[in-house]
Formats: structure tokens, C-alpha cells, sequence
């Protein structure tokens, strides 16, 4: 009897001191999770509240313990990238510890207001929108489907893109979409076999890709720093789609929107994206793990200093480990991205936090592995068979992508995640729903009034504001109740941790007696 009663001790000690969904989690999950896990998202289920939250507790432990989830392939103590989604180690127990108390709710007046997420067009309508046809997915529940369109673009006259949005017909069963820019028009259409890769063309450049949780590419477009890519007259847009296995019957018609510059714009610097490493002699033997390297230049070193804003590494289903990087004439490596545990399913390209110089005499290297034996379940052949380099899904691939320039001085002190969320407010359509608040100036500098009428005195409010990406920057107000009936609020532009943030979009989430409604702002 004594033994039950401390083992009951224990148990309400842990319970009464354990982590709950409302004052611990809630915000994490909105954070790191609900980005795809939302009601417009491209993941299954949505985790935005306590009741969608709580029944996933299972499933959620084993993801979060194994590191399955939030999917973040790279290694963050090589570099340091912008928009990641990992968690911290912090979050990580929290998050575990929190399910195995049981998922308590605790209060729910204390629940954090979610973030805010778009089902549609983030940045606009923008100047060129270029749809695949409506699609049907081919995959079966034992295999996945990978197509590819070839659209004309219509352009009349050469373009600078400053901005690309991929929207995704439809959310659920777009796994990723890699959009090309073929100048030469040479591109075809592939939608038999489900196992196209990508364009055949030569000309064809990666611009960008989408992937679930993936934001708009903005290129920094004002000084000190404007950036675009050039779309020539009369280019073909390429598609190359991946729908996921047990989407058989689903339609798509995804869409890309490009922003571009005003015609004659000036001061713009050209950004170049090309597979800036490349293996396209590997013959990959059956039943053993096969290491290759690749180099560029093959000899020497680069002729001149570049600029890398970016890279994006590639191969398909036997890929287990890549790693890129570059030696410095000095012999100082210059790293850009190791990715220990390979996964098809999630490609994206990595946008530095500050540009990377690779200097002129610099050697750009990547290393990696491929797992072609019986113990990789994601091999396409059983028995294990010769694989080749291809463009195909069966066959494989060893590529890096990058965006680069040509180095200006002072290029490596720019902060591109600070530059690019800017250049995300200046193009974005100032269009607000109704809101029970005003708020002004709007866009603003130096700090933003947030006041109304409508509240009442008793009104129990939780202001916070989260930046474009979903992360909480500043809780204005947390669970305070209104004493009069006149409103206001000062929000001077700082994080909670006191820092200036960054120029760009944000959103201020309410929760007034547990009624949730949104407010859009612009920092300048």
C-alpha cells in the first residue's frame, strides 16, 4: 500500500509540474509544425489547435524523436541558413516531455493566437503567371508519379526577374516542383512513364523550387543591393512535378508567378543558377555503398571571386549522404552544406543567412554517398541492379545547384534574410481585411499605433506578431484584460528580445476572448 502511494506521489508530481499545450507548446507547434500542418497546408492533417494536436501525440514522438520532423535535412552546425525550420534541443524536449505527461491543455485563455498562413498568392498577381494543365496523378499506392510540363511563357521582350512564387494547385499531393527557364524553347512535355526528371534541354536553368513549407523567392530589389535573373523573350517555363504515392485520382494545376523589374531598370545584378558541380560518369555496382567526389574548375582554381547566395543539392533514391563545399586559395574551407541523411523527398534550395565569397583560386568540392544495396528500402530495384547517371528517377544523379553573381566588395557582410524579407514588403499588395483594429502608420519606420473602439472593458486579449514565415517576433499582449474601453497599443519594431527587426511583412494575431482575427503590417 505504501509502495502505490509514493508511486501516486510520483506520478501527480510529474503532472502537476508537467509542460502543457496552452503555456509551453502551443507556440513551438506554430512555430516549427504548422507552417505545412495548417488547414490550407500540404501536410495531412493540420496542428493548430489543442484538439488537432493532442490525438497526433503518438505519431508526433516518434517523428520528433527519430528527427523525421519538422523535416530539416542540413546539418546546422556546418552553416547557418535563412528560414530554418529545425528545432532546438530545448524545443525538441519540450515537445517530448509534453506527450509523455499526457498532452495536458492547462489553461486555454493562455493559448498563444496562431500564426497566420495564406491558401493563395502571397506577394500578388504579379506580372506573368504561367499554369500547368489540369493534371491527374498517376501514383499508385506502391510508387510515386514525376511529370513534366513544357508551357510557353508569352514573354514579348527580355525580363529581369525580381521575385517567383510557386502556388500548388493542389496543396496536398504537390510534394515539390522545380521550375526552369528554357531560352531556347527545346523542352517537351513528359508525362508518360511517371519517372521524368527534369528538362532535357541544355539551355534549361533551375530558377527555383517548391517544396511543402518553402517561401517565394524575393531577390534583394533596392540599394545597396538589387538582384534579379534574366528571362529572355519567348522562354519556355518548365515544370518538373512530383506527386507522392496514393495521390492516384487527385487533380493539380499548379501555377508560377514571376514579379519582375520595370522594363530598363537599372543597377540590377545578374544572378546565375547552374549545377556549379556536376558527376555525370558515375556507375553505381549493385550490393555496396559507393563513394563519389566531383570538382570545379577540374583543375586550377576559380578565375575570379563569385558571390553564393545559395545552394541546392541533388540526387535521387540511393543518395545517403552529400556534402559541398569549397578550399580557399589559403586552404581555409568554405562551407556550404552537409546533408548526413539524404532524403529524396525533401529538396530545396538552402539560402545562406550572409553571402558566401568563394575567392578567385578557390576550388568548389562536394563529396558523397550512394546506399545501393538491399538494406536501403528506398532502392527502386529488388534485387539491387547497375544504376547509371540519368535524368530519370530510376536512374541517379550527383548535382549542386547555386545561385551565385560575380563579387562586388562588402558583398559577404549583407544579410540576405534581412534583404530578401524587405524586398518581400516592397512588392506586396496592400490589401487588408476588415479588422476590429486600426492600425497606423502602415507601412511604417520607426514603430506603429495598434488602437480600437470596439474593444470592451473585461475583454480578455492576446496580441502577438509573427514575421512572414510564421515565427513569433514580439507578444504585444498575453492574457491581459481590458480596463478601458479606448484601446491602444505602441508596437516600436523591436523583437522581445529587444532587437530592431528586419523591413518586411508582419502579422499581428489576436485571440479576444478566444475569437482569433488577423492584422497585416509593413515595416520599411
Amino acid at each position: 500500500m505504501k509502495t502505490k502511494l509514493i508511486f501516486a506521489f510520483f506520478l501527480f508530481s510529474i503532472s502537476s509540474h508537467a509542460q502543457t499545450w496552452s503555456d509551453d507548446v502551443a507556440q513551438i507547434v506554430y512555430d516549427k509544425c504548422a507552417k505545412c500542418h495548417n488547414a490550407d497546408g500540404v501536410a495531412p492533417f493540420s496542428l493548430t489547435t489543442y484538439g488537432e494536436t493532442s490525438p497526433m501525440a503518438v505519431a508526433m514522438y516518434d517523428a520528433i524523436a527519430l528527427d523525421e520532423m519538422p523535416p530539416w535535412p542540413p546539418n546546422n552546425d556546418y552553416q547557418q541558413y535563412a528560414h530554418d525550420r529545425s528545432l532546438t534541443d530545448t524545443e525538441k524536449a519540450t515537445m517530448l516531455d509534453w506527450i509523455l505527461a499526457g498532452t495536458p491543455e492547462g489553461n486555454p485563455a493562455n493559448t498563444p493566437p496562431p500564426p497566420v498562413f495564406s491558401s493563395g498568392a502571397l506577394l500578388g498577381q504579379g506580372d506573368l503567371q504561367v499554369q500547368i494543365p489540369v493534371y491527374m496523378s498517376k501514383a499508385l499506392s506502391n510508387g510515386d508519379d514525376y511529370v513534366c510540363f513544357a508551357m510557353p511563357s508569352g514573354l514579348a521582350q527580355d525580363r529581369v526577374i525580381k521575385a517567383v512564387e510557386i502556388i500548388p494547385g493542389n496543396r496536398e499531393i504537390v510534394h515539390h516542383a522545380l521550375i526552369y527557364v528554357d531560352p531556347s524553347g527545346n523542352s517537351v512535355t513528359d508525362t508518360v512513364g511517371g519517372d521524368c526528371g527534369g528538362p532535357t534541354s541544355v539551355d534549361a536553368k533551375l530558377v527555383m523550387g517548391y517544396t511543402p513549407g518553402s517561401t517565394p523567392l524575393t531577390f534583394p530589389d533596392a540599394n545597396p543591393l538589387k538582384l534579379g535573373i534574366t528571362m529572355q523573350a519567348n522562354s519556355q517555363v518548365y515544370f518538373a512535378m512530383h506527386y507522392p504515392e496514393g495521390s492516384y485520382g487527385e487533380y493539380d494545376s499548379t501555377k508560377v508567378i514571376f514579379h519582375f523589374y520595370p522594363p530598363g531598370e537599372t543597377g540590377v545584378r545578374e544572378v546565375f543558377t547552374d549545377p556549379v558541380l556536376q558527376e555525370w560518369s558515375m556507375v553505381i555496382p549493385p550490393d555496396q555503398v559507393s563513394s563519389y567526389s566531383t570538382q570545379y574548375p577540374s583543375s586550377g582554381g576559380l578565375p575570379y571571386d563569385i558571390s553564393i547566395l545559395s545552394v541546392f543539392p541533388h540526387m535521387h533514391l540511393l543518395g545517403q549522404d552529400i556534402q559541398a563545399y569549397a578550399l580557399q586559395p589559403n586552404g581555409d574551407t568554405l562551407k556550404f552544406i552537409d546533408i548526413p541523411h539524404w532524403d529524396f523527398h525533401w529538396q530545396d534550395f538552402y539560402f545562406f543567412k550572409n553571402i558566401q565569397k568563394a575567392e578567385q583560386g578557390a576550388t568548389l568540392k562536394a563529396d558523397c554517398n550512394f546506399d545501393n544495396t538491399a538494406s536501403n528500402i528506398h532502392n527502386p530495384n529488388n534485387p539491387p541492379q547497375t544504376v547509371h547517371a540519368g535524368l530519370n528517377t530510376s536512374d541517379e544523379m550527383f548535382m549542386v545547384y547555386a545561385h551565385y553573381m560575380l563579387y562586388f566588395p562588402g558583398d559577404e557582410t549583407y544579410n540576405l534574410d534581412s534583404l530578401m524579407n524587405a524586398s518581400t514588403a516592397s512588392i506586396l499588395e496592400q490589401t487588408q481585411e476588415e479588422s476590429i483594429f486600426s492600425v497606423y502608420p502602415n507601412p511604417f519606420r520607426n514603430g506603429v499605433k495598434i488602437y480600437s473602439s470596439d474593444i470592451k472593458v473585461g475583454d480578455k486579449l492576446s496580441i502577438y506578431v509573427y514575421d512572414l514565415q510564421g515565427k513569433l517576433v514580439r507578444k504585444l499582449a498575453q492574457n491581459t484584460t481590458v480596463s478601458s474601453s479606448e484601446f491602444m497599443l505602441e508596437w516600436d519594431g523591436r523583437s522581445d528580445n529587444g532587437a530592431e527587426v528586419d523591413p518586411g511583412l508582419y502579422y499581428m494575431s489576436i485571440n479576444r476572448n478566444g475569437q482569433f482575427s488577423n492584422h497585416r503590417m509593413v515595416k520599411q
